[in-house]
């Protein structure tokens, strides 16, 4: 795995705050709003970066990726936009004046606002690139047209469902998930490879959780240290330990909303622990602190972050790609024909040093026969050529996603069952429909 050097700009107290200002955050309305700062980080010397920024809700904040790659023939490639605050579009311009300007601008998911929003006004602030999406946008409660949406109009393309007809064709691949028809509007990813050095970019479709805070949450780690503590009177201290369990906590809520191990106290006895708080402040949420963790949260997160091996997450795995499995296991056929040796994906950890054969065995949770490996019965290693033959290869070695418990699931399951009930989501499909 490549080494990653930071690169980022100067400490936050020697820069202006003009710098990391993101003045349309009311299109998105999430931590840390108009203020966000960006970390780049060298994958591949003189190939590949990648940019961080984060946000959340209720300090429950998670790394949000851009990727930029060199491009042989002079200019970059750009994966997944993030925000384009003057900070991060210097760090850009920094690459531009040594590798050549900007000339593709991807758009790669339809569902996550997170990384729709930037698009529009990324491009604008790089006017000579030319903006490829993928397949399938949709905006509620309005379906909009992509203009209206911020997009230019004169440079944005539909991405082709085949690969071989995008300008940037000599250098990458790409593979098109879905669509998958959830009720609303469909989910879709775009899966990019780039041959030269091997690596596989994706969006929301992977991830692995550390078991430390991502670097990007340490240029402000008060969200780590708010989720700390374990009652509302508990002081706000910083040290590398409360920054450990707060990522730990954060990590929990981000990917279950309400894990086995959260309690909820009621609205009158968070506001009377409020009281009591040491800061009240604004920023401290005026003292509110609805958690409960139970004694055991750490066994929880133990199984999410199962030794940094990549997963698919459990919202996506309840509410989404059970809604077309046969549709993932076809994509997840074709991205594995590609011979990687790394992976980026737009969330957490990066990059995962991970084969072809792992990658197809992340998804094992979809496949009948195989039980729930991902929902806590882990029966073990799982052969992946126990997958469907479009699925599998020869030879395989063995690997288990990490089992996570059923318990961390019941409220996802809850929500599936009243979006199903209300005909807001489609039932689940079973691989042979």
């Amino acid at each position: 795995m490549a080494r990653l050097s930071p690169v980022s700009s100067a400490p936050e107290a020697s820069v202006p705050h003009r710098e990391f200002a993101w003045p349309f955050w009311p299109a998105a309305p999430l931590y840390p709003y108009g203020r966000r700062r960006t970390l780049r980080r060298v994958v591949v010397p003189d190939r590949i970066w990648t940019f961080d920024q984060y946000q959340g809700i209720f300090y429950v904040v998670v790394p949000i990726r851009m990727t930029v790659v060199r491009l042989n023939g002079g200019g970059l490639l750009v994966y997944a936009p993030v925000a384009p605050t003057p900070e991060c579009v210097a760090l850009v311009r920094d690459l531009e004046q040594r590798y050549g300007c900007v000339r593709y601008i991807l758009l790669t998911t339809t569902t996550g606002i997170e990384h729709k929003v930037f698009v529009g006004p990324f491009a604008r602030r790089f006017p000579q690139a030319q903006v490829y999406v993928a397949p399938h946008q949709w905006s509620y409660p309005l379906n909009l047209p992509l203009s209206w949406l911020g997009l230019p109009h004169r440079r944005t393309h539909w991405l082709p469902s085949d690969s071989s007809q995008v300008p940037f064709a000599a250098e990458f691949d790409y593979a098109l998930l879905g669509p998958i028809a959830l009720g609303l509007g469909p989910f879709a990813e775009v899966a990019l490879f780039h041959r030269e050095s091997r690596t596989l970019l994706l969006t929301d479709s992977l991830v692995s959780v550390p078991a430390d805070p991502p670097p990007v949450l340490a240029l402000d780690p008060y969200p780590l240290l708010f989720h700390s503590r374990d009652r509302a009177d508990d002081p706000i201290h910083d040290s590398p330990e409360a920054r450990r369990r707060g990522w730990q906590r954060i990590a929990l809520f981000a990917f279950y909303f309400r894990p086995s191990a959260l309690g909820v106290p009621t609205l009158g006895e968070a506001w009377q622990e409020a009281r009591h708080a040491p800061d009240r402040s604004r920023r401290a949420y005026f003292g509110l602190y609805p958690f409960r963790w139970q004694p055991d949260w750490q066994t929880s997160f133990e199984a999410l972050h199962g030794e940094g091996r990549p997963f698919v997450a459990p919202v996506l795995q309840t509410l989404i790609f059970n809604r077309g499995p046969a549709q993932v296991m076809d994509w997840v056929q074709q991205v594995s024909r590609w011979q990687f040796e790394r992976v980026i994906p737009c969330h957490l950890t990066a990059p995962l040093a991970i084969t072809p054969l792992e990658f197809q065995a992340a998804f094992g949770f979809l496949v009948e026969g195989l039980g729930d490996c991902n929902l806590g019965s882990n029966p073990g290693p799982t052969q992946v050529t126990d997958l469907p033959v479009h699925a599998a290869g020869q030879g395989s070695p063995k690997y288990s996603p990490p089992p996570l418990p059923t318990a961390d699931f019941a409220f996802l399951r809850e929500i599936e069952t009243g979006l199903v009930r209300r005909g807001i989501t489609p039932p689940r499909r079973s691989l042979e429909e």
